[in-house]
């Protein structure tokens, strides 16, 4: 079979095209840009183009797999189209995939989806038990974002835009959070949250449906799931209640777990933040219903050291402290910056790159409210992802909420110029976070190159 990936280069393409390369079947690809994940893609023999054109699809090609960030008037797609080739989404052809897993775990929620996938990865990984993983970083342990193991398990991120989890075949499906996002879709809340409660319904009456009970948004998601259900959090009613919770030196959780009046005992974290302790919490919980003994899950659960660009550390710029971060959420702004405040630095600087312009526009007010534990806050432009300028929003518009909140904000344009401010104003043992889902993490690179 002979399978073109549309987009190849996405962190969630190239690993489907390498699951399809390791079972045998010959693949193509384009993306707009050159990247390391298609010079790995082409040393294991895929055909990669640069670049998207009608030409790309050829006759003996026998399915088109596309992003749902693909135009309807994109000239390959449409091609293939024309051509009669039958064409699926990247979420359909990932549920066709899942299918082939007893095990088959996909990781659910507005933050944190890559961080816990990436603690359930390291920890069968460790177990040895060779699941195969997709994951939306690059995580050490499997050198990389995808791993094609050998067993029943099936480990991935489960991403509510467009609905394109409900394509998917989950045995176990996690749900760490519920908030607003993705309003270029959703009309609101209530309808993330329906989309959230057929994902439950997917789930078969063996399965598991292990979900953050102190979330609120998560009740209404429950209505006819078959599955087990295992609410988790801090609140009493919980199954699995996360008790006597307290912080290293590092900022690295330490906590115990109570799962339906039996003491799991305590469980050391490396990596820095209270909402680190809830995605290990559901990390955990997973792990223990697939059967994995529980001494295991403690070791491993601290040999996850993280993710490339969740709480990363570049380097230092002489003294200063420089930290990259995926964070592109008011919500997950707020944690990370209280997980940097746990450092005791001097003066804590946020660089940010607003993630869209409908999320910007949508949740300006939050946003606006997500900064009080940094010192200094300096925003740059919205990355557009996706999105066309509406040009009703800007950054400015942010930095003069921030203004009147009384948080030290300012708007600057370019990369070179906002390290070079850094460099000249950053003193000694302070930090610097850059934050965004864009390409913010190219200062955070600046300012490590020149020590």
């Amino acid at each position: 079979m002979n399978i073109h990936f549309i987009g190849i280069g996405g962190i969630s393409m190239s690993a489907l095209a390498e699951i399809c390369l390791n079972k045998g079947y010959k693949v193509s690809g384009s993306d707009m840009n050159e990247s390391y994940l298609l010079d790995k893609l082409r040393s294991q023999g895929a055909n990669i183009h640069v670049g998207q054109c009608k030409e790309n699809i050829s006759d003996n090609i026998d399915m088109v797999v596309y992003t749902a960030a693909i135009h309807p008037n994109n000239q390959e797609l449409m091609a293939a189209r024309e051509k009669n080739i039958l064409t699926m989404d990247r979420a359909a052809f990932l549920g066709q995939v899942m299918r082939e897993y007893k095990n088959s775990i996909a990781v659910s929620g507005t933050h944190g989806k890559t961080s816990t996938t990436s603690m359930l990865s390291t920890i069968f990984e460790y177990a040895q038990l060779d699941p195969t993983i997709l994951v939306g970083g690059n995580l050490s342990v499997i050198g990389g974002n995808v791993k094609i193991g050998s067993s029943d398990h099936f480990i991935t991120e489960a991403c509510e835009y467009v609905d394109s989890f409900l394509n998917f075949n989950p045995k176990i499906s996690i749900v760490l959070n519920i908030e607003e996002d993705h309003l270029d879709y959703f009309s609101g809340l209530d309808e993330i949250k329906a989309s959230f409660n057929k994902f439950g319904k997917l789930l078969p009456k063996d399965g598991f449906f292990i979900i953050n009970g102190d979330d609120n948004n998560t009740v209404d998601i429950l209505h006819e799931v078959k599955a087990s259900i295992i609410r988790y959090g801090r609140n009493e009613d919980n199954d699995t209640i996360i008790k006597n919770i307290s912080f290293n030196d590092n900022g690295y959780g330490v906590f115990e777990l109570e799962y339906k009046g039996e003491n799991l005992g305590t469980f050391e974290l490396s990596v820095p933040g209270l909402h680190n302790i809830y995605n290990a919490t559901a990390a955990i919980m997973t792990a223990y219903v697939s059967e994995i003994n529980l001494e295991t899950i403690r070791e491993n659960i601290t040999l996850y050291k993280g993710v490339g660009r969740r709480f990363e550390t570049k380097g230092y710029y002489k003294d200063v402290l420089v930290i990259d971060d995926y964070a592109h959420h008011p919500t997950e702004l707020k944690a990370t910056l209280a997980a940097a405040k746990k450092l005791n630095k001097n003066n804590l600087w946020c660089i940010f790159q607003p993630h869209t312009y409908t999320r910007t526009k949508a949740l300006l007010d939050s946003f606006a409210e997500a900064f009080y534990s940094a010192d200094k806050v300096i925003i740059t432009d919205i990355y557009a992802a996706r999105e066309d300028d509406p040009g009703d929003i800007h950054s400015k518009d942010l930095v003069e909420k921030l203004y009147h909140n009384n948080v030290d904000a300012m708007y600057i344009s370019k990369f070179e110029d906002i390290s070079q401010y850094i460099r000249e104003n950053a003193k000694p043992n302070d930090l610097v976070i850059t934050a965004g889902a864009g390409t913010v993490y190219q200062i955070a690179d600046l300012l490590v190159e020149e020590k």
